[in-house]
């Protein structure tokens, strides 16, 4: 059933991707921040979700609050000549990484459980 989403997300991320307008250099830098800070979100909240500690209020207003906030500091780093955002691009992706580490480990400590389980059911 989640292949299957995927699946129809991935498809229909591409067709709009081919049918969406060109963003100009000007916001591009905007759009980018915001997006990794987005993304930086989720995987804060798929981490939670694993750990069993999700609050849908802290995800949503992280959610917005981070991409706001990332994009404010592009503004400033503009108007000062200063490249602000990288501070901002270095910690989101920091933390994605931390959070991708945990996912990770979760799942293939899930996966290497199942298959102890089935190992020992043989015996």
């Amino acid at each position: 059933m989640i292949a299957i989403a995927i699946l129809i997300g991935c498809i229909l991320g591409a067709i709009i991707g081919m049918n969406a307008p060109m963003i100009s250099y000007t916001y591009s830098s905007y759009l980018a921040i915001a997006i990794i800070a987005a993304l930086d979100t989720v995987f804060g909240g798929i981490t939670s979700v694993i750990k069993k500690n999700f609050d849908l209020k802290i995800f949503v207003t992280g959610f917005f609050g981070n991409a706001i906030l990332s994009i404010l500091l592009t503004i400033l780093g503009q108007k000062l000549n200063v490249d602000i955002y990288l501070a901002a691009i270095v910690v989101f992706v920091g933390r994605m990484f931390m959070n991708l580490g945990i996912i990770r480990r979760y799942y293939v400590d899930k996966w290497s459980n199942r298959l102890k389980r089935k190992n020992e059911k043989q015996d």
